[in-house]
């Protein structure tokens, strides 16, 4: 078993330190956890003395360092073929890559308009059209793979694909975005699928673990 240290920034702001964390978590994935302050003037010297890009998370084992989401995801996959990360079936890992891959590299707008505060509560603010029609594709891309994969899954927990997924971890930061900004989900044409998709991912173990993490780490800040 390798000796795994995540290192994350403040679990109310750092999407990106959420989706490797949740899941490990989920997977069953021992890991060291080292936190790096975010929104501070050492901020960036803090990162830089665990990962040569200066960004968090970094996963790091055996002198390896690596500061990516998705990279450290594809990592563990790779490390722990027999938890899973992946659907087995390969049209659904493809569908799972692909909707991990847009969330990665897309929604911009959302991103700006709505940054995630695990926190706070803040509807209505936010909902820009560009952060709506991002939400709008979100919630297109939830309901449609719960009713293709998920629904159909021979273990379905209520996720993507049924059981939790990388892409689950990929989404789990917009989750938690439309409940502080008070998206309606049924507005932008979900029929149910994707509301009772944040309601699994948001009644997660290791999802209210992160949370109640972020409340101590908040409170600590004053």
């Amino acid at each position: 078993m390798q000796d795994f240290e995540l290192v994350i920034g403040d679990k109310n702001w750092s999407t990106w330190s959420l989706r490797p964390w949740i899941a490990m978590k989920v997977a069953g994935i021992p890991f060291r956890e080292t936190p790096v302050r975010l929104r501070r003037d050492d901020t960036k010297a803090q990162a830089l003395r665990h990962s040569p890009s200066g960004l968090v998370p970094a996963l790091k084992w055996d002198g390896n360092v690596i500061p990516d989401s998705l990279a450290i995801c594809e990592t563990l996959a790779d490390f722990f073929p027999e938890r899973k990360l992946w659907p087995e079936d390969r049209l659904a890992r493809a569908m799972a890559r692909s909707a991990a891959c847009e969330m990665h590299s897309g929604f911009m707008d959302l991103r700006r308009d709505m940054p995630m505060d695990i926190v706070n509560r803040y509807p209505g603010e936010g909902h820009s059209e560009g952060a709506l029609a991002h939400a709008r594709r979100i919630v297109d891309i939830w309901r449609s793979l719960r009713h293709r994969f998920g629904r159909t899954a021979a273990r379905d927990e209520g996720f993507l694909f049924g059981a939790f997924t990388i892409a689950d971890a990929m989404y789990a930061p917009v989750v938690t975005r439309f409940r502080t900004y008070g998206v309606d989900v049924a507005a932008l044409g979900d029929d149910g699928a994707a509301k009772a998709y944040m309601d699994a991912l948001l009644a997660l173990p290791a999802f209210l673990e992160w949370e109640e993490g972020a409340r101590r780490e908040m409170a600590a800040r004053g």
